[in-house]
């Protein structure tokens, strides 16, 4: 069925429109493009499937909740002007068209809540870009999405088709990789460091220490342990039993006595030197990274998996860890959770990330050390105003008034 009236589009982006009147007179741009998606159900209903010229093959993704996408390269930056949209069973109830010239940062051409399957015509888009996905945000089934056909026009002229477009045995892309795979996982470590120690190269941070005077003694190492929340006493003395005679081992009764207060007793004047001397040594390194791994990615991961969330959510959900602990990154999603539903719940991933993100500003306010919300409004919120939900490169982004950037692998 095509869309009428029941379906609403937004931010003044035109309406869909009956596909009734006259044929467009625009060039098929995505004929045969190479295609990729976030997952595929099988071998069966790849990506390519959606933009072949066979009748009767389709796309599915994975089944569940949560946000899918379809994306096919044009070719070149073009201008579109109508996409075509012929949904299976499993269709999308919200989703948004999008155009992007580097396949990370993208613009809405289209968006809708209230999609109802069949044959979504949508012309009068005013859309450019090399790359057009199609961004499933909300399923109206439980089989996850699936399209019979992606079709764009424009004024052309259309790229030559692409033999690697109709190509079987492509996977799900490595750009579609939660934050546990080694790209992603780095580039998480990278911006948490931007914030944490204003760099990317979070390995030269194993030496670092300070007292930041916010109320938890010293802060070291790569990822901030302080000496105050008991973080760095774990870690210091899985150090210590790995390797027993290290400069730290000395000072683990007085970490024990300052736990949970923002003393030095006990420390001074001898810590900061034993720490920096444990600092070359590799064993010390590795103790630092499991201890990171173990206390902050992995339980912010896991959660931020339970709750449907792709990269950036899940990078989100590590970061606010990093400064609140688990237990403040839960309290701060409970919150979130009370304005909007997570995408497991069958909720819009963008709305539910924006309210996760106020929370997250309305908890870093309450603390006078950490009142300033640049890491989350010019970083994580950068990232989802252009949809760039799996943290893709090219990331740009600024902390605390200095600039970043990530290139492609």
């Amino acid at each position: 069925m095509a869309l009428g009236g029941g379906i609403a589009a937004v931010l003044c982006i035109p309406p869909a429109v009956s596909v009734a009147a006259n044929a467009s007179a625009d060039v098929l741009l995505s004929m045969a493009r190479p295609a990729l998606a976030s997952s595929t159900l099988s071998v069966a209903w790849l990506a390519s499937s959606a933009v072949d010229r066979g009748v009767g093959t389709r796309w599915a993704s994975g089944a569940g909740a949560g946000t899918e996408w379809l994306r096919v390269d044009l070719g070149a930056a073009q201008e579109v002007t109508r996409v075509r949209l012929h949904w299976a069973t499993a269709f999308a109830k919200g989703y948004r068209v999008q155009l992007s010239d580097d396949g990370a940062t993208w613009k809405d051409a289209f968006r809708t809540g209230s999609g109802n399957g069949g044959v979504d015509d949508l012309r009068n888009l005013k859309g450019h870009g090399r790359y057009l996905r199609v961004l499933a945000t909300q399923a109206a089934t439980p089989n996850g999405y699936s399209l019979w056909d992606v079709r764009a026009y424009g004024p052309g002229p259309a790229a030559k088709p692409s033999e690697s477009a109709t190509k079987p045995g492509a996977g799900v892309p490595a750009i579609a990789g939660d934050l546990s795979g080694r790209v992603k996982k780095e580039t998480a470590f990278q911006l948490v460091s931007s914030a944490e120690n204003s760099t990317l190269n979070w390995r030269g941070e194993f030496a670092y220490l300070e007292d930041l005077g916010d109320g938890r003694g010293y802060t070291g190492g790569i990822i901030g342990f302080c000496s105050g929340t008991g973080d760095m006493l774990a870690m210091v003395t899985d150090y210590t039993r790995r390797k027993p005679e290290n400069p730290l081992a000395v000072y683990l009764p007085a970490l024990r006595a300052v736990d949970g207060t923002d003393s030095h007793a006990g420390l001074d004047p001898g810590f900061p030197a034993a720490w920096r001397a444990a600092a070359e040594d590799p064993v010390f390194q590795q103790a630092q990274q499991d201890a990171r791994d173990r206390m902050y990615f992995a339980p912010a991961v896991r959660l931020a998996e339970s709750d449907g969330l792709r990269a950036l959510g899940q990078f989100a959900y590590y970061d606010a860890a990093v400064m609140h602990g688990v237990s403040g990154l839960r309290a701060i999603r409970e919150r979130a959770v009370h304005a909007r539903r997570t995408p497991s719940q069958g909720g819009d991933e963008i709305a539910y990330l924006s309210a996760f993100l106020d929370s997250r500003d309305t908890e870093m306010r309450r603390e006078a050390a950490h009142s300033d919300t640049t890491r989350v409004d010019t970083a994580q919120r950068v990232f989802l105003a252009g949809s760039n939900l799996d943290l893709v490169a090219p990331l740009r982004w600024s902390v605390y008034g200095d600039s970043y950037r990530i290139n492609p692998w």
